[in-house]
């Protein structure tokens, strides 16, 4: 046998022991996949396990607080006894409070969508003088931190004779340069530019172009920045703490601050622990229905725009 005739022999067994060994990076790629699970379930006891706290502690006396496992229950389930007593207390002011906080907080989060939608939308199908100057001060604003505009915000509305009253939360809340910047990024790609020039083609207008073509195509961008104001408002601690002295217009941040500062102040006389951790509880099911609710609409708008033709 030639030495042709030998390597047309030993090709075949190299190739077969090379595609024997290709399952290798299979191997690596399940065990870079174990870790990331790892890592995901480790974020996720990261960001659930306050919640199942707050749950746990929601359901023990002020007694059971201090004395049981904080991760379990113990004791007398006291859920409904804290219940009562939270929205009892004060003739029932936390439900005004609650009241309050949806007002705020939907007024503002549907007014900052809106204008972030139209401002976006600006920014990426118009081109005019000082266009690009204004889009980078939008930027910077980003990074300017809201505790810095709290002392200014304050002076203005109290020249304005409108602090001690909703709008000295609602108005602030309307600005959001980070939806802003969202919605343009946003509105770049899932407004394709033929769709407008064919829409001012059939004699549309600018206004009912964006108002009937460009906020369906935005459906995800706006309950994106929908969801970010509704809880960037709903937590909202330092600027109601600032504008508002009237206790009937409190938001619950604020409302069930004032009800563990009075009671600290009492020394100890009146404890509320559980109280207040019920109210905590009480004031995150709302954004949790919220989210709940829109994701449908986040997931499902996300994906037809995934798939391109």
């Amino acid at each position: 046998m030639t030495d042709l005739d030998t390597r047309a022999v030993v090709a075949p067994g190299s190739v077969s022991r090379r595609r024997a060994r290709r399952p290798r990076p299979y191997v690596a790629q399940k065990r870079r996949s174990l870790l990331l699970t790892v890592l995901l379930w480790l974020c996720v006891l990261y960001f659930v396990l306050p919640l199942w706290w707050l749950l746990v502690s929601s359901t023990k006396d002020n007694a059971a607080l201090f004395t049981t496992f904080g991760l379990w229950f113990g004791g007398d389930f006291s859920l409904w006894e804290n219940l009562v007593q939270l929205f009892e207390m004060r003739d029932g002011i936390f439900l005004r409070w609650i009241l309050n906080t949806i007002l705020y907080a939907v007024v503002a989060a549907v007014g900052a969508t809106l204008l972030s939608a139209m401002a976006g939308y600006a920014f990426a199908k118009y081109e005019f003088r000082g266009g690009k100057l204004l889009f980078s001060i939008t930027l910077g604003a980003v990074m300017i931190p809201l505790t810095a505009l709290a002392l200014p915000t304050y002076l203005l509305f109290s020249a304005a004779n409108l602090t001690d009253t909703p709008w000295a939360i609602i108005v602030p809340s309307l600005v959001s340069p980070f939806g802003v910047y969202l919605m343009r990024v946003y509105a770049a790609d899932a407004i394709p530019d033929s769709i407008v020039e064919a829409a001012r083609v059939d004699g549309s207008g600018e206004f009912r172009t964006f108002w009937q073509i460009g906020l369906r195509l935005l459906g995800p961008g706006l309950v994106t920045v929908f969801l970010f104001s509704l809880v960037g408002t709903w937590n909202n601690y330092f600027l109601p703490l600032i504008m508002l002295n009237t206790s009937e217009l409190y938001p619950i941040t604020v409302g069930l601050a004032q009800i563990q500062a009075a009671a600290s102040a009492g020394g100890g006389s009146q404890a509320v622990f559980s109280t207040v951790i019920t109210g905590s509880f009480v004031s995150i099911l709302p954004l949790v229905i919220a989210f709940l609710f829109l994701q449908r609409y986040w997931q499902t708008g996300l994906s037809s725009g995934s798939v391109k033709e």
